[in-house]
């Protein structure tokens, strides 16, 4: 079943970008994934932040903890389409957050969605830094 993840599953595809469709912005610019059990397991536990403009992508997941983390995090669930179905934002270590009708989970720096100006509802969308033109950009 296709989901708005098959570009980065795809065999040589190039980096990609996270893009909100409602306003055109880039979302994240780095994307990290964690497609199978073992790196969705380690997520982002040996990490002390993720830097501006990075998002790491799990799937499939409609659950996320960050229990062990060392820093706060925002977190947006997607349905297989890539509606932005709920927004965590600024969730802090020890906590644990779902969405039952997730298919993917985006993780990014406290304040990222808010400063990309993504709200649920929106549709998130990966494209290939050769196919984007200059859109605007958080």
């Amino acid at each position: 079943m296709a989901s708005f993840l098959d570009p980065l599953l795809r065999a040589g595809t190039s980096p990609a970008l996270l893009i909100d469709e409602r306003n055109g912005r880039v979302i994240a610019s780095t994307l990290l994934t964690a497609f199978d059990s073992a790196s969705r397991r380690r997520g982002l536990l040996k990490h002390d932040s993720l830097p501006e403009g990075t998002a790491l992508i799990i799937a499939p997941s409609n659950a996320i903890h960050t229990f062990f983390m060392r820093f706060s995090i925002d977190v947006a669930f997607l349905s297989r389409s890539g509606e932005l179905l709920k927004l965590r934002h600024n969730m802090p270590p020890w906590r644990m957050a779902a969405a039952w009708r997730g298919f993917a989970v985006v993780e990014m720096s406290s304040g990222a969605f808010d400063r990309a100006g993504v709200r649920p509802g929106d549709r998130l969308r990966i494209a290939s830094r050769e196919t984007t033109t200059s859109s605007p950009t958080v």
